[in-house]
């Protein structure tokens, strides 16, 4: 028969380690408490500064650490980076009010593997960090929005073509037809030292040295 103590101890090696750095004290003792109550969970530490988190934390070697940004002193945000520095394996999860898309990158470039608001409902704050532990990125849902959101406005960098006016395009356009310089400022109705500077431009947001790579560049622009 098993020794149950025994037993006991092997489940308890078992959970997830998870320490709390929150200055708020009534929020860290929530998080205690929610954490004592989850079966999966085992809280190893909670720190009211980033200061005491890192003086603390190495020697608690949690799997997961919830991180608050509006820290006393030292910031959330710089607590991580230096966290990482020392356990690069521990998985920190955000835990904060603030939805600033500079701040959510901010952690996340800081080596932050998810960011979770305090409004989050105490079932899903566990199931993040048994997330995150599992090699997910648990975001709530308004900030992955936030990133859908920032990354479909990047713009894709535009073609050298593309940086053309409408004046450029339609004197290429003349040129690769075989238009002379002074046709072309003729069929356009401006002067031939107009349509020689529009060209100066082209071939420098071409990046070409002439009219033949000039034209070439334009007729293989599909």
């Amino acid at each position: 028969m098993k020794n149950p103590i025994a037993a006991k101890s092997g489940n308890a090696d078992m959970r997830i380690r998870v320490a709390i750095v929150e200055d708020s004290r009534g929020t860290r003792e929530s998080l205690n408490e929610l954490l004592s109550r989850a079966p999966a969970l085992h809280c190893v530490g909670a720190h009211a500064t980033g200061e005491e988190a890192l003086a603390q934390i190495p020697a608690e070697l949690p799997d997961v650490v919830l991180m608050d940004i509006n820290l006393p002193q030292m910031n959330g945000i710089e607590c991580v980076s230096r966290l990482k520095q020392q356990l690069p394996q521990t998985q920190v999860l955000m835990l904060t009010t603030y939805e600033e898309s500079d701040l959510i990158f901010d952690s996340l470039r800081q080596g932050a593997s998810g960011y979770l608001l305090k409004n989050l409902p105490p079932a899903e704050l566990v199931q993040a960090i048994e997330q995150v532990h599992a090699g997910g990125a648990p975001m709530s849902m308004q900030i992955a929005r936030k990133l859908v959101n920032h990354f479909q406005q990047i713009k894709k960098p535009q073609s050298d073509m593309e940086q053309l006016t409408k004046r450029e395009h339609e004197i290429l356009a003349l040129l690769a037809k075989g238009f002379l310089y002074k046709e072309i400022a003729d069929q356009l109705g401006v002067t031939l030292s107009t349509v020689r500077a529009h060209l100066h431009t082209v071939y420098e947001k071409l990046h070409v040295q002439s009219r033949t790579e000039a034209v070439v560049k334009f007729l293989d622009r599909k």
